[in-house]
């Protein structure tokens, strides 16, 4: 079998990526390459601590604050979200997602806390990116690729999310990404701080991940990759530099993608996960809250409209769920997500295994890239 090492460096040979950093443990049993540089200039190798902004991995982190505030009894995945959000308190509905966006219907229920976890409050993107309300996410809130100094304030994002009728009734439809920001907002208005102190003082100092936030301080940046796009030649257009959009703390810290982080730093989060809520013996997750966030909550018809991103899995709290063994590395019960910065990043409570995949390049669509199905089917073996 090609080793780790081989399987990335074809990538970095061919062009496809500048470089990457991969892990793969296997209960106690961990392997870590470094591989390429960080840039395309070639100015630094890469190694085990580079920095990479990891996008959409950053929604796990994002659910397990949330269920934190549920184990704290703040919340309540049943809560309706208007005392929080009142900005959500009386949505509204378009009465066809390919209609007008002024043609709409009262909402039949409230959004709940769970309807977020869940992807299904009725906000995000389907497999149609041209309708009418979709387009006024990525217009009027800037949802799609991270550019975290580009996203007004949270109070002013909310204002905005306001004015933006729900694409489906709440609970009828997965939808990605944007309950994840709207989830932010709620953790920093529940717990009376902002979302990168929640974060910092209830998961980062607890299990150590000391390079994990919304910015790069200035000392760390040579650790720091830049970030590219591919272009129609084959080649790699710069998209942000380490002294770019994650130089300094942006005024909306995106739960859906916003943070930046190392290998070390997911595998400390995806062990904690692993170990039922526990981190050096200290509980930060009840297990009920860590087997609720790995657990798929999609109907089958939810999981079939859904496939353009979930390829047929389903979906946790922040996170897919396998629940067929479509590939080798589809293993019943696995859950993680992508960033569509080229990152990866699974854990398999049956098995206790984690695969962690970080490059600089970002994906041109929701399906994952060859270099990250060629790790996949590495860490499984195949």
């Amino acid at each position: 079998m090609t080793n780790l090492r081989e399987t990335l460096g074809r990538h970095v040979r061919d062009g496809s990526v500048p470089g990457a950093v991969t892990l793969v443990a296997r209960g106690d049993e961990v392997e870590v390459q470094a591989v390429g540089s960080a840039d395309i200039e070639g100015s630094a190798p890469m190694a085990r601590d580079s920095i990479f902004r990891v996008a959409s991995i950053t929604k796990p982190v994002t659910a397990a604050a949330a269920m934190m505030l549920v184990d704290d009894g703040r919340i309540a995945l049943d809560d309706p979200v208007g005392p929080w959000l009142p900005e959500l308190a009386s949505p509204v509905v378009v009465r066809d997602p390919a209609g007008p966006v002024d043609d709409v219907v009262p909402a039949e229920r409230a959004i709940t806390v769970a309807d977020l976890l869940t992807f299904r409050a009725g906000y995000g993107f389907p497999s149609d990116f041209s309708l009418p309300a979709v387009e006024l996410l990525v217009s009027e809130l800037k949802q799609g690729p991270p550019q975290p100094q580009r996203i007004a304030a949270p109070d002013d994002w909310m204002a905005a999310l306001s004015r933006i009728p729900l694409l489906h009734q709440p609970g009828r439809a997965w939808l990605y990404n944007a309950c994840s920001d709207i989830l932010g907002v709620l953790i920093a208005r529940a717990s009376g701080r902002s979302l990168l102190e929640f974060f910092a003082e209830r998961l980062f100092e607890p299990l150590g991940m000391t390079d994990t936030g919304f910015a790069v301080p200035a000392a760390d940046r040579d650790r720091f990759t830049s970030f590219y796009r591919p272009d129609a030649a084959g080649g790699l257009q710069p998209v942000d530099a380490p002294d770019g959009q994650w130089s300094s703390i942006p005024a909306f810290p995106s739960g859906a993608g916003g943070l930046v982080s190392t290998v070390d730093d997911l595998h400390s989060f995806a062990r904690m996960l692993l170990d039922e809520g526990t981190a050096d013996g200290r509980r930060l997750l009840s297990p009920s809250s860590v087997r609720q966030m790995t657990t798929d909550h999609l109907t089958p018809s939810q999981r079939e409209a859904s496939a353009l991103f979930l390829e047929g899995q389903g979906w946790g709290y922040g996170g897919s769920v396998d629940v067929v063994a479509v590939d080798p590395w589809n293993v019943p019960g696995r859950y993680g997500w992508v960033g569509g910065t080229g990152t990866a990043a699974h854990l398999t409570p049956s098995t206790g295994a984690v695969t962690i995949l970080l490059t600089q390049c970002e994906m041109t669509n929701p399906s994952p890239p060859t270099v990250m199905r060629d790790f996949w089917r590495y860490a499984a073996g195949a």
